[in-house]
């Protein structure tokens, strides 16, 4: 493996670990699992918007904290999605997969760890337990296969299709990760209590390992498909839709 190449699959490792740390971990630890005052139970909670907002946070300063290194893809749809579109290499999915699904389980495994300094921990069960994803009778909301399909396929080829066209040469340089942090924040504002919002294979499959039962047995197959799904979706529209003027060198701005 050339030295740029590990460089990007350390990169990418990190990333995702901090993605899944970072969103996954609010909700696994700051959505009143813990109470605060062992006499009434009160517990601290961020909420809905807390944990869209911590998702966002983390894909916003990680792109720019590895953007320069590997464009800071944290997520094998979002790579999927800019090799279709030309945007990256098709020799590189495997390193950015491979680095993907290692740091994805690293954050869930560091997220287990602090959550069992409780005492009397033990894996919470039920819809969205863990930070898990899940349909029909682990959907938070209790939403059908057929809504979560919807809901995965189309807002992760939009949250697909903004990254791809972060990197437009006509794009605000600078702005990509604002852009892609804040699209991440809203997607989850949707679909957090349809499907505790996957749009990320990688995000999906490290807590999962870690919850195991259906989560990972019986539905984690569907946040590898739909994601997918979405991705080869965006992919084409900024391929043959929303065509990239080749010719502009520079921004407006």
């Amino acid at each position: 493996m050339k030295d740029n190449n590990v460089k990007i699959f350390i990169a990418e490792l990190i990333g995702t670990m901090v993605l899944v740390l970072g969103g996954c971990g609010t909700a696994v630890l700051a959505t009143g699992g813990f109470p605060i005052d062992a006499d009434n139970g009160l517990g601290l909670s961020v909420g809905v918007l807390g944990v869209a907002i911590a998702f966002g946070l983390t894909v916003l300063v990680m792109a720019y904290a590895i953007g320069p290194i590997s464009g800071c893809h944290i997520n094998p749809a979002v790579t999927l999605g800019m090799v279709i579109a030309k945007k990256t290499q098709a020799s590189m999915l495997p390193i950015y997969w491979a680095a993907q699904i290692v740091g994805g389980i690293a954050g869930a495994l560091v997220i287990k760890i602090i959550a069992s300094g409780v005492k009397g921990w033990k894996m919470p069960s039920g819809a969205g337990a863990f930070a898990t994803n899940g349909y029909g009778k682990l959907s938070p909301g209790g939403f059908s296969l057929g809504a979560v399909a919807v809901a995965e396929v189309i807002l992760t080829a939009l949250f697909v299709l903004v990254v791809i066209h972060t990197t437009r040469k006509d794009f605000a340089p600078g702005f990509g990760g604002i852009a892609a942090g804040l699209m991440l924040t809203l997607v989850h504002l949707i679909s957090i209590p349809v499907s505790n919002t996957s749009v990320n294979p990688a995000r999906s499959f490290g807590v999962a390992l870690f919850k195991g039962g259906d989560a990972l047995s019986s539905q984690v197959w569907a946040f590898f498909v739909f994601p997918f799904i979405g991705a080869i979706i965006a992919a084409l529209i900024a391929t043959y839709v929303l065509t990239e003027d080749k010719k502009v060198t520079s921004s407006a701005a």
